[in-house]
């Protein structure tokens, strides 16, 4: 692939390419992760290495994936003989996080946007990170971190906080990029919990089972939980009042972890 002046390759918009190049702003960054001298971070998607600089001064070793061909080329050029850093030419969907680690990790970087949520369900994969700095746009952050009761509130909340705890840890313009995105951004802590409100068995059935009543969020549970379960109108009113949940009520009312007991009611 040709390479602009300065050695880069063209941006590709295709891959969601918007490069952070603002030292305070990515200091800020690894403040958050606050990496050990004697860890091991996997940075996914490190473009032109603004952040992974940062990380090799901080961690104990740093492994960035990336997917660009070209970036990757440059980075593995940039990083030769530095045994701090390794390149993963690779996208990150395919690969085994722990196995690259080569044992306990950190994970932060800075997501494409355009393929957040999917990253992010695969960084939860199990053996988990200890815990997850992610660059996001500031609608997803919200959503992630929203509770129950509000428009944000959704399938994607419940099923990020029925593993781990999510809080923003500040914002970023769009100035911050280039190419300048139309979004603004926003910087999420998320560390798993240590006692999931879901068992490993039960992740991905529970992930169906929300996706399944959020995409009617507006019906009420009496009428939404027969899509999940063959029941009448009186069975399923009654598996509700039996988990302590009116049958009116809708799922963007209801906490996590009353999702969740509703969630083995039904499959038990």
């Amino acid at each position: 692939m040709p390479r602009r002046a300065g050695g880069m390759p063209p941006i590709r918009k295709s891959l969601g390419q918007h490069f952070l190049s603002d030292r305070r702003i990515l200091e800020r960054i690894v403040d958050g992760l606050a990496p050990s001298r004697d860890e091991v971070v996997v940075e996914i998607g490190p473009g032109r290495g603004a952040l992974t600089d940062v990380l090799r001064e901080r961690a104990g070793r740093v492994v960035a994936i990336e997917v660009d061909r070209a970036l990757a080329g440059i980075l593995e050029e940039r990083y030769d003989g530095d045994a701090r850093v390794s390149i993963v030419q690779a996208d990150v969907l395919t690969v085994d996080l722990a196995k690259v680690a080569g044992g306990p990790f950190a994970l932060v970087g800075n997501v494409p946007y355009n393929i957040t949520t999917p990253i992010l369900f695969h960084a939860l994969r199990r053996p988990r990170p200890s815990r997850m700095v992610f660059m996001v746009q500031r609608e997803v952050a919200d959503r992630m971190q929203a509770g129950p009761g509000g428009g944000e509130f959704g399938a994607l909340s419940v099923n990020l906080q029925a593993v781990a705890s999510v809080r923003s840890l500040f914002g970023v313009p769009a100035s911050a990029f280039y190419p300048k995105p139309k979004v603004a951004s926003a910087v999420v802590e998320i560390v798993p919990l240590a006692t999931p409100l879901v068992a490993e068995n039960e992740e991905a059935p529970f992930r169906e089972f929300v996706q399944t009543l959020f995409g009617m969020r507006r019906k009420q549970l009496k009428r939404s939980i027969r899509s999940v379960v063959p029941a009448t109108r009186v069975d399923a009113e009654s598996l509700l009042e039996r988990c302590g949940i009116s049958p009116e009520a809708r799922p963007e009312t209801l906490p996590v972890a009353q999702l969740v007991t509703l969630f083995r009611a039904t499959t038990g």
